[in-house]
C-alpha cells in the first residue's frame, strides 16, 4: 500500500496539478485543477483513479479555474480547500480570469473549507492540512507523513517562494510558514509546488537563498 500522484502541467501558467491516489484502493484526489479539464479527466481515465475530493491549496484563478467543471464531470465529487481566509479569492474569480486572460471562471464555494490539523482521506491514504499564509491569507500544504511528501502550492518553489504582491499577501507571514511549519516536518520531505520542479525541504534549507538557515536537526 502505498500513495502515488501524477503532476500535470496546466493553463499557460504552467500550474502544477498533481492527481493523488491510494495504490491499493484506486482512490484519490485532485489538488489545483487550474485549468485544461479535458487532459485531466483523460489523464484520470488512464491511470483508473476514481476521485473521491478535489483540493484546493489556495484561491488563485490557475489553481482553482477548472475545479466546477472538473467536478461535474468526475460525477459532483466534493471541493475541499483551501482555509475561509481564501473566499474573497474565490469570490472574485472573474475579475481574475480578466486580469489574467483566463476563460471566464465564476465565483464558488467549496463543500468544506480547511483549518490546521484537518485531514483529507482517500482509499487507506491520509492527507495532513497545514494552515500556510503569506502567499495568500487561506493557503493550505497537503502532507502525507507515510510517503514524505508535501504538495506546497505556492508556498515555497525549488530556488524562490512565493510572491506576496498580492492582495492580503505577507513576506514575514510567508517566511514564518515556511520555516516554523514546513521546516519541522524533516529535510527528507520532497515537495511539489504550484509551478517548476519538485526538491525536498532539505535542498532548500541549504540552497533557496530566500529561506536558507543553519539546518538544525529535526
Amino acid at each position: 500500500m502505498s500513495l502515488q500522484y501524477q503532476v500535470v502541467p496546466v493553463t499557460h501558467f504552467a500550474q502544477n496539478c498533481s492527481i493523488v491516489w491510494c495504490d491499493e484502493t484506486m482512490e484519490g484526489v485532485v489538488v489545483d485543477p487550474g485549468g485544461d479539464v479535458k487532459q485531466l479527466k483523460a489523464m484520470i481515465d488512464e491511470l483508473g483513479v476514481k476521485v473521491v475530493h478535489i483540493v484546493l491549496t489556495h484561491g488563485h484563478l490557475d489553481h482553482v479555474g477548472g475545479t466546477e467543471s472538473l467536478a461535474d464531470q468526475l460525477g459532483n465529487v466534493d471541493i475541499v480547500g483551501p482555509h475561509k481566509a481564501d473566499n474573497f479569492w474565490l469570490q472574485g474569480l472573474e475579475g481574475q480570469s480578466q486580469m489574467f486572460g483566463f476563460p471566464l471562471t465564476e465565483a464558488f464555494e467549496p463543500n468544506r473549507w480547511l483549518d490546521e490539523g484537518d485531514t483529507v482521506t482517500f482509499g487507506k491514504q491520509t492527507l495532513q492540512v497545514i494552515h500556510t499564509p503569506g502567499h495568500t491569507p487561506g493557503h493550505v500544504v497537503l502532507f502525507s507523513e507515510e510517503a514524505r511528501l508535501a504538495f506546497v502550492g505556492d508556498v515555497l518553489f525549488h530556488g524562490s517562494i512565493g510572491r506576496t504582491d498580492f492582495p492580503q499577501g505577507n513576506h514575514g507571514d510567508l517566511l514564518n510558514s515556511i520555516k516554523t511549519k514546513l521546516w519541522p516536518l524533516g529535510n527528507d520531505v520532497t515537495f511539489i509546488p504550484g509551478h517548476g520542479p519538485k526538491s525536498t525541504f532539505g535542498h532548500e534549507r541549504l540552497h533557496n537563498h530566500y529561506v536558507a538557515d543553519e539546518m538544525p536537526l529535526y
